[in-house]
């Protein structure tokens, strides 16, 4: 079949001329037109449900709200997780499906099960929403908001972010949620006076029917009169605070009391606040943007970049919008850029190495259009499976750049070689071009063939890898396939016809020997071959040797998941005990701002404190997530986090965890936790769970190489709680229900009515003035309706400090508390031991109580397993192959030795650079396996050509070397130095998941290919 494709290619030249030419023309529009994103989708199928339960203590929301709702979904097909975390007045829920489920089917399936456990949440419960059509991975962007002068107040900010951005970046399309933290929520307050209802004798009760539903329009139905027709509307509505004063609220005839009489009404900010903000140390709104799945991140930037860029001529001069806190679309931008930059470099070392050897333009030329032809016909093909181009499906193009040129190289040189040998041929018995080419083509076509599907037998066990490293690495493989694939079809149709045009004259043809290149190399190799065959004891000794020495050495590297990211910003989690106000939580992240800015790596930072509202984020107010871009100077990423601990660590009482944006996000899909390292610790009692952490934490925290050890802040926090008297209730007469909702409306506030203004709906509540219930003494005195009139609260409860859980975190309906690290300057795998061996020998735990890990090093050791395993089917169905090539087992085996030939150099390469054994170094093994069989490949099937015209075993072996010599060296220094770039520049991004790869095959490729030159030919 391979023979009729070269011979009906050759018979259609200008037909498949044609036929390239418009691949390159669709290629490059679709190129221009493709999605372009950092990774595949690595979306979790994750749904987040989230609950609020106002005034609700955490244990109660664990019992009455979570613990339904974690019943509900824990048993839905597909969950392979439940999480929750329980705060006050705040529920949520992460039910995690198999990574191959599919989101919407996953959201209908939680949807369901919500609607059957509806009835079971308690009255206090609000119906559970479902949160984003996303994972955290999807937040994209965060702008903020400022007023540097303070002319635009914190509530006027936060009223432009609530009320115009969010709804205009929400109608772009393609972003699933506008979250909001900072400044002032503006609502419309009624604010009671406990003294001027008692003196004007009115009971809450009264101030609740007369406030209920005040400000809502009444609707008056139709009336027809004279053929016209009228809706008639009761205008009651009004923002004007001296209308709401108005309000009655008793009128006996003789006297009429209004709200004014025993209420201040006013505009005022919600309490209490979830969470604050703020920017460079400036009080600050931060707008966080979460796009869908599939939406293009760098088309969804610009769009969002041209609305905000629209909203801002329509603000105040005073405003001040920033959008360089994070923006995933930088580091994408960087990331492609970088990729690019190594496959035109790549490409630039396969084009001088090709003229060097062949001295020969024309022979260059046409092995050098295999490149762009192949990298098009990939991008179509990805196209048409959908994909994108990110940085893994550039990544699986840069490593192939080398081998994209390999059946060219082949085909090229072994056609050259040809024609020239014909043209000195007298002139009777020259034959035709086509037919000379076609023959030189054939000859090498089958064994190339049979290496390219030996090189995607080899890639075939990273498919069989599931979760993220799945998600992340099998676009790398599908386009390293689909290249790989593109080339051979380019060397079977438009090589030999390229051949025939620009090799087949007189002028292609003008040298009558090798370039001096080649001739030099054939020199030095045929002495050294001759000398290997005379001493092959000492030659396969010696290689026996290194082999030896490299399982050796792979026994000192460290062992890794990925590659750390250089993303061009930190995370910085700042974390203070429970039960802190805000206020203070504010100032102490505002402390840890001003250390973050006196590094001079840093270009800017951003802070949150606490939460948003119906934010998946379930932090504490205790909590301060801080971004703080960066551009590195003269320093490493981990000498400046290194300094940022440092200065972190002279806040008193703060635990320190220092991140990055795409990596900290992971994480947290990984383990649930925003740390490669997740000690989890399960039990029933919240006290003992927080005794056992901080004892792992004393055990754990002189680990060499760990950092950043910390113990989920899951501990006791102040309370105060209000405890019926129900025999005194009974004596005032004063039902629960009664007593429930005065606590509710005097204590937390209750909304009763929206008041509009220019269209848009506000909150108007009622609640007692602050200074009634500020301190314990003072929620005691509150008077509270009986039937023999007001009396205080102590009268009918008890008001008494307490302590209580700050949150309750669970995972598959067990508490639990985590304790979090990170490695620097360590292995994750060595690191990870080091926490077992010292927690099993120095931690006891009660009974009932247990111990999991979770984090990067479960996936990386999973997918260890994985790959192993698939390896050895992998290394089975080369075997054959080759079996079904050369039908010789021997010859089979001989070929199979560049693999250990390859695993030598690939080992020493690590040791030398990263010292890591990551997932994708063990890809960079496993494509070895395919790629250095080529050159033995090559060889065995010239012996066997020479041995086909009886020519002797050992001229044999010096001929068959010598004259596939060439190709050999030009197809491994090709693929070799095509991956010096990534090699060298690993730490930059998008470069860092390809770097290990690169760095195995370049030193696989080099020990490989020198002594396959050798040891093949001593063995066979």
């Amino acid at each position: 079949m391979l023979n009729r494709i070269i011979k009906t290619s050759l018979n259609n030249r200008v037909a498949v001329i044609a036929a390239a030419a418009l691949l390159l023309l669709a290629g490059s529009i679709t190129l221009l037109r493709m999605e372009v994103d950092i990774f595949p989708d690595l979306n979790a199928p994750t749904v987040v449900i989230m609950t609020e339960a106002p005034g609700l203590a955490p244990e109660e929301v664990e019992q009455l709200v979570t613990y339904p709702i974690e019943t509900a979904v824990n048993g839905a097909s597909g969950v392979r997780r439940v999480r929750s975390s329980s705060a006050t007045g705040f529920s949520v829920v992460w039910a995690e499906f198999n990574w191959d489920t599919d989101v919407y089917r996953a959201r209908q399936t939680i949807s369901e099960k919500l609607s059957n456990m509806a009835s079971q949440l308690p009255p206090e419960a609000n119906a559970p929403i479902l949160g984003p059509q996303s994972s955290i991975l999807g937040e994209m962007m965060i702008i903020s908001l400022t007023s540097e002068s303070g002319a635009t107040t914190m509530e006027q900010l936060r009223t432009i972010a609530d009320r115009t951005i969010a709804p205009r970046l929400m109608a772009l399309g393609g972003i699933s949620q506008v979250a909001v933290i900072g400044g002032e929520v503006k609502q419309f307050q009624i604010l009671l006076s406990p003294e001027k209802m008692k003196y004007h004798n009115v009971s809450l009760q009264e101030v609740m029917d007369a406030a209920e539903g005040m400000n809502a329009n009444a609707a008056g139905g139709v009336i027809y009169d004279y053929g016209n027709e009228y809706i008639i509307k009761g205008s009651v509505n009004t923002n004007r605070i001296d209308e709401l004063s108005e309000a009655v609220v008793r009128s006996n005839g003789s006297e009429t009391i209004v709200l004014a009489d025993i209420a201040d009404i006013r505009v005022g900010a919600e309490s209490p606040k979830l969470g604050a903000a703020s920017e460079k140390t400036i009080p600050a709104v931060l707008i966080t943007i979460t796009k869908q799945p599939g939406a293009g991140t760098i088309s969804l930037t610009e769009k969002i970049d041209s609305e905000i860029a629209e909203i801002a001529s329509t603000l105040s001069d005073d405003i001040n919008i920033s959008t360089n806190i994070f923006r995933q679309a930088d580091f994408i931008d960087n990331s492609i850029s970088n990729l690019q930059q190594s496959l035109f470099e790549g490409a630039l070392m396969v084009i001088i190495v090709l003229f060097f050897f062949l001295m020969n333009a024309r022979t260059t030329v046409i092995s050098v259009i295999a490149l762009p032809l192949s990298i098009i016909i990939t991008v179509l093909i990805l196209n048409l499976m959908g994909m994108t181009i990110n940085t893994m499906s550039l990544g699986g193009i840069a490593i192939a750049i080398g081998s994209l040129v390999d059946d060219a190289i082949v085909d090229v040189e072994n056609v050259y070689k040809h024609l020239r040998a014909n043209r000195l041929l007298p002139d009777g018995q020259r034959r035709p071009v086509i037919s000379v080419v076609y023959d030189a083509s054939r000859e090498v076509r089958m064994p190339i063939f049979n290496s390219s599907l030996i090189i995607i037998a080899s890639f075939m066990p990273l498919f069989f890898l599931s979760g993220i490293e799945g998600r992340m690495l099998i676009p790398l493989g599908v386009s390293f396939i689909v290249a790989l694939i593109a080339s051979t079809i380019v060397a079977l149709t438009l090589t030999p016809v390229l051949c025939t045009y620009l090799l087949g004259g007189e002028k292609a043809l003008h040298a009558n020997k090798e370039p001096w290149a080649a001739r030099t190399l054939r020199r030095w190799y045929d002495k050294g071959l001759a000398w290997s065959l005379s001493h092959k004891r000492a030659l396969l000794s010696g290689t026996a040797v290194l082999f030896a020495g490299a399982l050796c050495i792979s026994f000192t590297l460290g062992r890794g998941f990925l590659p750390n990211f250089n993303e061009g910003s930190f995370t910085i989690n700042v974390s203070t005990l429970p039960g802190i106000s805000l206020e203070e939580s504010d100032n102490i992240g505002r402390e840890a701002e001003k250390l973050i800015m006196s590094v001079p790596e840093i270009k800017t930072v951003a802070r949150k404190t606490g939460r948003a509202e119906l934010d998946e984020h379930s932090l504490g107010v205790n909590v301060s997530e801080i971004e703080a871009p960066y551009v590195l100077k003269d320093r490493s990423r981990n000498e400046v986090a290194e300094e940022l601990r440092h200065k972190l660590s002279s806040i008193p009482g703060a635990s320190i965890e220092i991140g990055q944006p795409i990596s900290h996000r992971i994480d947290a899909m990984l383990s649930g936790t925003e740390a490669q390292i997740a000690i989890k610790v399960f039990g029933s009692d919240l006290d003992r769970l927080h005794s056992i952490g901080m004892q792992i934490k004393d055990n754990i925290s002189d680990i060499e190489g760990i950092a950043d050890v910390n113990v989920e802040q899951q501990i006791g926090r102040p309370q105060l709680e209000i405890k019926p008297r129900r025999m005194m209730l009974a004596k005032y007469g004063i039902t629960m229900p009664q007593l429930v909702k005065f606590i509710d409306v005097a204590l937390s506030g209750q909304t009763v009515s929206q008041v509009y203004e220019k269209g848009l709906p506000y909150a108007l509540v009622v609640k007692f003035q602050d200074s009634d219930k500020s301190t314990l003494e003072a929620i005691d005195n509150i008077m509270i309706d009986s039937n023999q009139g007001p009396i205080p609260l102590s009268y009918v409860a008890e008001v008494k400090s307490t302590h209580g859980p700050n949150t309750v975190n669970r995972e598959n309906v067990n508490r639990r508390i985590v304790i979090s690290a990170n490695t620097a300057g360590r292995d994750l795998r060595g690191v990870v031991n080091d926490i077992r061996r010292n927690i099993a020998e120095s931690v006891e735990l009660p009974e009932g109580y247990y111990i999991t890990y979770g984090g990067q090093f479960e996936n990386e050791a999973a997918a260890s397993r994985t790959l192993a395993l698939t390896s050895l089917i992998a290394l089975l169905l080369i075997l054959f192959l080759l079996y079904s090539e050369f039908r010789n087992w021997t010859e089979s085996g001989i070929i199979l030795l560049n693999m250990p030939l390859a695993m030598i150099g690939g080992i020493i390469m690590l040791r030398i650079t990263t010292g890591e054994l990551n997932i994708p170094a063990i890809i960079g093994f496993i494509s070895l396996l395919g790629i250095t069989t080529r050159n033995g490949m090559l060889l065995i099937s010239r012996y066997n050509m020479l041995k086909k015209e009886n020519i002797g075993t050992d001229r044999r072996i010096r001929q068959g070397s010598s004259d596939r010599l060439l190709p050999i060296i030009m197809t491994a220094l090709t693929s070799a130095l095509a991956l010096v770039p990534l090699a060298l520049r690993g730490s930059e991004p998008g470069n860092e998941i390809q770097s290990p790869m690169a760095i195995v095959i370049l030193g696989g490729l080099i020990t490989s290919t020198i002594l396959n030159l050798f040891v093949v030919p001593a063995v066979y």
